[in-house]
C-alpha cells in the first residue's frame, strides 16, 4: 500500500516523485502507434501549446512481440524515443503496460500466440527496458504513473479464479519497484495500486479511491466517442468537456487524461473488429493533427484557469455550500494566505440562473462551473466559449493528380490449392492474425432443373464474405460490430457437371475485448444450396480447401521491387478482388494530406509499400453515407516525385476517380459575448498564490491562422448585436450594422492574428437595439502569403 507519509498531494498526481512544485496534472493519451514518427514531435508540442504537462500511452504487446520471442522497438514503435520526445518538452508519462490494453486495437493488444501466461515476462521486460534508460522519475526520467492490467473488473465474474489473479498482478507490479506508482483502471481490489476510473463524467460517478491516501485519478476522460464502420458521426462538445474536467478537479480531482486527445489513424491491420481506419478523430488533435476548434482551445484556456487556482487547490481545505437546487460553490481556502478559490456550478441542464457569493451575484448558464481563483473574479465559465472555432476543408492538389494511369492484376479466385478438411476450417485459426483473408473453396457435382434456378444460402460467423460461383462473383454480404453473424443468399449460375464454389471470408480487425479472446470463432458456418434436383444439399461436412491470404499479399506486390512478380494490365473498373497501381507526385505545400476513395468499394491501400489502413466506403451508416471516406497519407509516407499508390479493391470500384487532397482548417470564426470573461491570459498567479491582472478586464473575440506564412484574406461575415447560427452559416439579427465588417477586416485582413473587442461602441451598433445579446459574431478565411 501507499505511505500515507509519501502521498503529499492527495488532491493532486503524486508531485514529490518528480521533485518539482506542486501542480495540477492534465495528460492527454497521445499513443505512438496510431500515427507515424514525424508526426510525433508536432503533436507532443501542441499538447502542451494545449496546457497540457503529461501524456498518457499504452504499450502494444502484439506490436512489440508479434512472433514470440522476437522484439521490434523500432520505427513508430520506438518507445524510448517517444518517451524521450515528451522528456524534452519537460512533460511527464504515465504508462500503461497492460498487458491487455483493449484501445479497439487489434486483439486488444495481445499476440495472437498468446495461449498460456506470459505476462510477467512481458512486463517485466518493458520495466526493465524503460529502467535501462532511467526513465522512471526516481532515475531523472517522465514516467510518474505506471498502469498494469486494463478494465479487468469487466469481464472479472467470467473467470473463477479472478480475485486471485488481480491480486498477483497488483503484488508482481509493484515487485517490480519501478519508484512510481501503479494504477489499475476501475480496479477497486488490486493490493498496492491505485483505482481509478475511465468515462465521461468521473466528477459524479466515481466513488472515489479506495483509500484516503491516495489521490483521485481519472484515466479516461472520452472527449468523443471512437466509431466503427457503419457508425454514423459522432460528437461531443467543448463545453461539456470542459464541465466534466471542471467538475472533477472541484470535487478533489488530481488527474485527468483526455482519451483521446488524438486519436490518430489504425495503419495497417492494427484496428480491432469493424474499428474504422480514422480513429477517434473527434479528438482537440483530429486525425491529421490539426487544431480541432473550439475544443482544443477550450480546454488550453480551462488548464489555465485551473494553474491559476492550484495553490488553494493543492494546500487549501475543501468546503461546499448550496444555492438553490442544482446550484452549489466548492471552495478551497487557506484563511492564513488569503488563498481562496471556488467553483460556482450550475447542475441545472435546462436552467440558467443566478447566485449570490460573497455578496456579488453570478450569472451561471445551464450545465455549466465558472473558475474564481480569488473567490471574486471569473477568469472562465465551461458554457462560455472565448476560443476561436474552426472547419476542416479537402482540396483537390494539383500536383498530385495529373497522372491517372492505371493498371490492374486479378486475383485469382478459386484457386486449386490449400489445405483439405471436411467442412469449412475456422478463420481466426488459419490466419492467425497474419492477414485478413481465407479463401474457401469447393468443387462440387450439384445437379439442378433448368426451370428452378439454384440459391446459394451461407451462414457465416463474421466479418465478411465475397461469394464466387464457377468464377463469377455473385455478392457480398457482411455483420455489424454489434452482430457479427449474418446470413448471405444469392441465385447462381450452374453448370452441369463440377461446380466451383469460391468464398472469401475475411475479418476486419481482432476482438479487442470481453472474456475468452481465444475463443472467438469467425468464417463458415454452413453452406447450402436449395432449389436442386434433390431439393436442399447441405455442403457442410463436403470436402473443402482452403487458402491462407491473397497471392497479391503473399507475394507483396504493393512493394515497388515487388511488382513484377505478376503482371499488370491496363485498369478496367468495377473488377472484383483486383489489385491496382499508379504512380503520382506529392503534393506541394506542409498541409496533412488525404485520399478521397468514395469511388471504391472495400479493401485496402499502400503508399511507397506502407498502408494507410482498411478502407470500406460502400458500408452505409443508417443516414445513408460512408462512415469515412477520406482516409490519412502521412507525408512521412511521401516523396516528391513517382510515389506508388497500389489498392486492393475487393468488390469493385473506380480508381480513376481516387483523388489526392490537402486537409486544411482554414475557415476560423469567432463568436463571442460582452459578458464573457476576459480572455485567460488576462491573469497572472504570484508567488504567494493571488491572482492580478495583467490585461484588460473585458471580453475581447481572438482570431488566429494555423500554420505557417498563413494570414486572414478575407472576412466573410461580421456582426455585432445578436447574430444567430453557428460558424459557417451565421445569419444577422436586427442589430446589424454593415460597419462590423469594415472595422473587423481593417483589423484583421493581412495578419496572422487579430484580436476585436466585443462592444457596441467600438462597431457603431446602438448599445440599446431591442433584443441585443452584445455578441460579435466573425468568419474569416485564411490563407498562404504566397497563394493568390
Amino acid at each position: 500500500m501507499l505511505e500515507s507519509s509519501k502521498v503529499m498531494t492527495i488532491l493532486f498526481l503524486l508531485t514529490f516523485l518528480v521533485g518539482s512544485t506542486s501542480t495540477v496534472h492534465g495528460a492527454q493519451e497521445v499513443t505512438y502507434d496510431g500515427r507515424s514518427l514525424f508526426m510525433w514531435p508536432d503533436l507532443i508540442k501542441k499538447a502542451k501549446e494545449g496546457g497540457l504537462n503529461a501524456i498518457e500511452t499504452y504499450v502494444f504487446w502484439n506490436a512489440h512481440e508479434p512472433v514470440y520471442g522476437q522484439f521490434n522497438f523500432e520505427g513508430n514503435y520506438d518507445l524510448v524515443k517517444f518517451i524521450k520526445l515528451v522528456q524534452s518538452e519537460e512533460m511527464y508519462v504515465v504508462l500503461r503496460i497492460g498487458p491487455f490494453i483493449q484501445g479497439e486495437w487489434n486483439h486488444g493488444g495481445l499476440p495472437y500466440w498468446l495461449r498460456e501466461n506470459h505476462m510477467e515476462r512481458y512486463a517485466k521486460m518493458i520495466v526493465q527496458k524503460m529502467k535501462d534508460e532511467k526513465l522512471f522519475a526516481p532515475q531523472g526520467g517522465p514516467i510518474i504513473l505506471a498502469q498494469i492490467e486494463n478494465e479487468y473488473n469487466n469481464i472479472a465474474a467470467a473467470f473463477p479464479g479472478a480475485a486471485n489473479y488481480i491480486k498477483w498482478a497488483g503484488n508482481m507490479a509493484v515487485g517490480l519497484d519501478v519508484g512510481v506508482p501503479w494504477v489499475m483502471c476501475k480496479q477497486n481490489d488490486a493490493p498496492g495500486t491505485i483505482n481509478t476510473c475511465n468515462g465521461r463524467n468521473c466528477g459524479d460517478t466515481f466513488t472515489g479511491p479506495n483509500s484516503p491516501t491516495k489521490p483521485s485519478l481519472w484515466t479516461e476522460n472520452w472527449t468523443a466517442q471512437y466509431r466503427v464502420f457503419g457508425d454514423p458521426p459522432s460528437q461531443r462538445s467543448a463545453e461539456d468537456l470542459s464541465y466534466s474536467v471542471a467538475r472533477f478537479f472541484s470535487k478533489n480531482g488530481s488527474l485527468v487524461n483526455y482519451y483521446m486527445y488524438h486519436g490518430g489513424t489504425n495503419f495497417g491491420r492494427t484496428g480491432a473488429a469493424f474499428v474504422m481506419t480514422r480513429y477517434y478523430d473527434e479528438g482537440p488533435l483530429d486525425e491529421y493533427g490539426l487544431l480541432k476548434e473550439p475544443k482544443w482551445g477550450h480546454l488550453r484556456d480551462l488548464h489555465a484557469a485551473l494553474k491559476l487556482c492550484r495553490k488553494g487547490l493543492l494546500w487549501g481545505s475543501n468546503s461546499l455550500q448550496k444555492f438553490a437546487p442544482g446550484f452549489e460553490a466548492r471552495l478551497y481556502e487557506i484563511p492564513e494566505n488569503s488563498i481562496c478559490v471556488a467553483f460556482l456550478t450550475n447542475t441545472n441542464t435546462k436552467l440558467d440562473g443566478t447566485v449570490k457569493f460573497k455578496g456579488a451575484d453570478y450569472f451561471l448558464p445551464r450545465h455549466s462551473i465558472s473558475i474564481l481563483p480569488d473567490c471574486k473574479t471569473v477568469v472562465y465559465n465551461t458554457q462560455q466559449v472565448n476560443a476561436q472555432h474552426n472547419s476542416r476543408t479537402f482540396n483537390p492538389s494539383k500536383d498530385a493528380n495529373t497522372n491517372n494511369n492505371w493498371e490492374m492484376y486479378q486475383e485469382v479466385i478459386p484457386t486449386s490449392k490449400g489445405v483439405k478438411s471436411k467442412g469449412p476450417l475456422e478463420l481466426y485459426n488459419m490466419t492467425k492474425d497474419t492477414t485478413d483473408y481465407l479463401c474457401f473453396n469447393l468443387n462440387e457435382d450439384l445437379p439442378f432443373r433448368h426451370d428452378i434456378r439454384p440459391v446459394i444460402q451461407v451462414s457465416s460467423l463474421g466479418h465478411v464474405m465475397h461469394t464466387f460461383v464457377n468464377g463469377e462473383y455473385i455478392g457480398t454480404a457482411h455483420g455489424t460490430k454489434i452482430e457479427k453473424s449474418f446470413v448471405f443468399q444469392k441465385p447462381a449460375d450452374l453448370k452441369s457437371g463440377g461446380n466451383r464454389i469460391a468464398i472469401l471470408g475475411l475479418t476486419v480487425g481482432m476482438p479487442d475485448s470481453g472474456a475468452y479472446l481465444e475463443h472467438r470463432v469467425a468464417g463458415l458456418h454452413s453452406v447450402v444450396i436449395q432449389g436442386l434436383n434433390a431439393g436442399a444439399l447441405d455442403l457442410s461436412q463436403s470436402l473443402w480447401k482452403h487458402k491462407v491470404g491473397l497471392t497479391g499479399e503473399t507475394l507483396g506486390i504493393f512493394q515497388e521491387d515487388k511488382l513484377n512478380k505478376v503482371k499488370w494490365v491496363e485498369a478496367k473498373s468495377d473488377t472484383p478482388v483486383t489489385w491496382y497501381k499508379k504512380y503520382f507526385d506529392g503534393p506541394s505545400g506542409k498541409d496533412p494530406v488525404a485520399l478521397d476513395l468514395s469511388s471504391m468499394g472495400k479493401g485496402m491501400v499502400w503508399i511507397n509499400g506502407q498502408s494507410i489502413g482498411r478502407y470500406w466506403v460502400n458500408y452505409l451508416s443508417p443516414l445513408g453515407k460512408p462512415s469515412q471516406y477520406m482516409y490519412h497519407v502521412p507525408r512521412s509516407f511521401l516523396k516528391p516525385k513517382g510515389n506508388l499508390m497500389v489498392v486492393l479493391e475487393e468488390q469493385g470500384g473506380k480508381p480513376e476517380d481516387i483523388k489526392v487532397l490537402l486537409v486544411k482548417r482554414d475557415n476560423i470564426c469567432t463568436v463571442v459575448s460582452q459578458n464573457y470573461p476576459a480572455p485567460i491570459d488576462s491573469w497572472s498567479r504570484e508567488d504567494n498564490g493571488q491572482i492580478k491582472m495583467v490585461g484588460n478586464n473585458k471580453a475581447e473575440a481572438n482570431l488566429k491562422c494555423a500554420g505557417d506564412k498563413k494570414v486572414i484574406r478575407s472576412v466573410v461575415f461580421a456582426s455585432f448585436g445578436n447574430p444567430d447560427g453557428a460558424c459557417g452559416n451565421f445569419t444577422v439579427g436586427n442589430c446589424h450594422s454593415t460597419n462590423v465588417k469594415k472595422v473587423v477586416e481593417q483589423a484583421c485582413l493581412g495578419k496572422p492574428s487579430c484580436a476585436l473587442p466585443v462592444s457596441a461602441e467600438v462597431y457603431g451598433i446602438d448599445g440599446g437595439c431591442p433584443k441585443s445579446t452584445n455578441t460579435l459574431a466573425v468568419q474569416a478565411k485564411c490563407a498562404r502569403t504566397s497563394d493568390n
